[in-house]
């Protein structure tokens, strides 16, 4: 799969089935209409190509509005995002930077300069809810009418629903906030993940008996924080059992930087640099702020005991800590 950051250049402005969209999560909605645009793609001999935004547009408008409290909270990375939109069989991906230079965009420059000139579509499925070029003011009807003058041809896909209710981004961002995993995954079709490189951090978790692996959230609102139980995939044969800590850190650190930290259970290998997944399980816990070091550690004494309870260990939890202590400073992967 190709990626481009913005419009392709001349080169690559091949003939495309197109969608455009978020695509943040790419739940099963989401895989609908790709198996939709992957379908249309192959009979017409094109390639299935995808438009996407960084930032999302409301993310934009929100941080233009000085009220980044009104931005979508974040399902996934553009990492994860592209990882699964090449599982769908997307040939390519346009990430267009959504700045006020494409808001102030009107519906027939959209058309022209983006759709016809800068990726040549000669078929384009959207949902039937898509608007699009300055406030929002293009609809489906003037996309129709531009087709037929244009030479690509509309489809429009109906919202698709698991048990009566509309399967989307935002009812995606509603269970992880509550922490319903098991709803998240019907939703997405898959277990919740979030993977990214192992980074150096303060390593302060190794000081207190806890080293854990970082993973840098590049946006500051995920969809959701907290303390969880989880398993890592990446760093052995099978998931690696653990619990991780989702948010600012604001006990030991004020800077606002979101972080993913996790502890994986009687483990020391080398991590720095490694591609990891953490796959989340169950929610413990709110992020609290502490009124000290020992308070802190006396709660993910408490956390870690829930999580090993719920991988079967609850009987040895005590032991097993213990070890992970002595070993923590030896662990040269942890953070």
């Amino acid at each position: 799969m190709k990626v481009f950051r913005g419009l392709p250049n001349a080169a690559s402005r091949a003939p495309c089935a197109l969608t455009i969209g978020n695509f943040d999560g790419v739940h099963l909605g989401h895989q609908v209409l790709l198996s939709r645009l992957r379908a249309a793609a192959t009979r017409l001999s094109l390639d299935a190509a995808v438009m996407t935004f960084e930032p999302h547009p409301r993310a934009f408008f929100a941080q233009m509005s000085g009220d980044l409290s009104r931005a979508p909270t974040r399902i996934a990375n553009l990492r994860d995002n592209l990882a699964s939109l090449t599982v769908a069989g997307v040939d390519r991906v346009i990430v267009e930077h959504f700045n006020a230079h494409f808001a102030s965009l009107t519906p027939q420059d959209f058309i022209e300069k983006v759709l016809v000139e800068g990726l040549h579509v000669k078929w384009l499925m959207v949902g039937e809810d898509f608007r699009y070029g300055a406030k929002r003011a293009g609809d489906i009807a003037m996309l129709v009418e531009a087709g037929k003058r244009y030479g690509f041809e509309v489809e429009t896909l109906p919202a698709v629903q698991n048990k009566g209710v509309r399967i989307s981004s935002s009812a995606v961002r509603s269970a992880l906030a509550d922490g319903n995993f098991a709803e998240a995954e019907a939703l997405l079709g898959h277990p919740y993940r979030i993977s990214g490189r192992v980074v150096h951090g303060q390593k302060l978790g190794r000081t207190i008996g806890y080293p854990t692996l970082n993973l840098r959230i590049a946006h500051h609102r995920p969809a959701l924080n907290g303390i969880f139980v989880v398993q890592v995939h990446g760093l052995a044969d099978e998931p690696l059992p653990g619990v991780a800590s989702l948010g600012v850190r604001p006990t030991v650190d004020d800077s606002g930087r979101v972080l993913l930290e996790t502890h994986v259970f009687d483990y020391s290998g080398n991590c720095y640099g490694k591609l990891i997944q953490v796959e989340f399980l169950k929610k413990l816990r709110d992020e609290e702020k502490f009124i000290d070091l020992p308070t802190l550690v006396t709660a993910i004494d408490r956390d870690a005991e829930q999580a090993k309870a719920y991988f079967g260990n609850g009987s040895q939890a005590q032991a097993i800590h213990e070890q992970g202590r002595k070993q923590a400073s030896s662990a040269t992967d942890r953070i």
